[in-house]
């Protein structure tokens, strides 16, 4: 019997196939359950899962909140503001510190990029879960949307996807590109040059810098906002330019499938990277999304603990 392998979530680069399809079944069976008035999930009792985000989340952290106490977990969320990092102590310190009482899930968002495998090495009988690192990965975002894309195209493989937008700055748009080309999707960005990570030819993606080619045929609209938090200085002419060029409208939608799906993992910046008529139009699936998250967060959360509690067992 299949079982999913890894003590952590920290990218979406060692999935394979089938653990993925394993992952996404899993998750399928807390959606269902989850659309059900009276909910009947498996309770988790005695367990303890920690939130620390060390960057503004709404969507992101709620989501994991919910799945957790889905699950009858113990849910505590550490807040930056009132934590001893705002006294001077080190990450490192702070994670070992919480790991001293015995978690058995850590969920964490980190600013810096690749910061979260520093961690990994000084965690015992704890499970990491990345809930985003700086520029680098957003790993339970790409299974969210790998989800959500299995859901209303009923498969992954061979159907057309463009991610349109800042890709240079985009930890969703690294993950979901290399988990969904491990699911043999044909992925195109969509951007101006300026937006584009320099490697973004080794990425295995075919790169556009027009909307209306790029998007011709698509199946599948991945939009992402302009992340200007990240960006020393503006990286277009003008936001203006930018919005009448990459905006996805009720004109740029059309050169798309009739049948396309549109997505965006929040928060969305409307009338800018993506219209309200669009973003609230009958082909957005962007609250879907949102919904689909809870579930496919405690397919991970709970493929975790059987994993650690599999490890336990071996060893005792």
């Amino acid at each position: 019997m299949f079982s999913f392998p890894f003590d952590n979530f920290i990218t979406v680069k060692n999935l394979s196939i089938q653990d993925t399809n394993y992952l996404l079944d899993r998750a399928n069976e807390y959606f269902q359950n989850n659309c059900q008035h009276n909910k009947s999930t498996e309770r988790l009792y005695g367990l303890t899962q920690i939130n620390l985000f060390l960057e503004t989340s709404t969507r992101t952290q709620a989501s994991f909140e919910i799945a957790g106490k889905l699950l009858g977990i113990n849910v505590i969320n550490i807040n930056i503001n009132n934590s001893s990092i705002k006294k001077g102590e080190n990450l490192i310190d702070t994670i070992t510190t919480l790991n001293a009482t015995q978690p058995n899930i850590i969920v964490i968002r980190h600013p810096f990029s690749g910061g979260i495998n520093s961690l990994i090495h000084k965690i015992k009988g704890t499970s990491i879960i990345n809930a985003g690192d700086g520029t680098h990965e957003h790993p339970s975002q790409a299974l969210l949307d790998s989800f959500a894309i299995r859901h209303f195209k009923g498969k992954i493989s061979n159907l057309c996807i463009a991610i349109c937008g800042d890709i240079l700055h985009s930890r969703v748009a690294r993950s979901n590109i290399i988990l969904l080309n491990t699911m043999g999707a044909r992925i195109r960005v969509i951007a101006p040059t300026t937006l584009l990570p320099t490697n973004i030819s080794n990425m295995g993606v075919e790169v556009f810098h027009d909307m209306e080619k790029g998007l011709k045929d698509v199946d599948v609209i991945m939009i992402l906002r302009m992340q200007l938090e990240r960006m020393p200085k503006s990286l277009v002419p003008s936001m203006r330019e930018y919005t009448h060029m990459y905006s996805l409208d009720e004109t740029k939608i059309k050169y798309a499938k009739k049948d396309a799906i549109v997505m965006h993992p929040g928060p969305i910046n409307r009338n800018c990277e993506i219209s309200s008529e669009v973003a609230d139009g009958p082909q957005s699936i962007i609250q879907h999304q949102v919904k689909m998250g809870v579930a496919v967060r405690m397919a991970i959360i709970k493929e975790l603990i059987v994993h650690q509690n599999k490890i336990a067992q071996k060893e005792s």
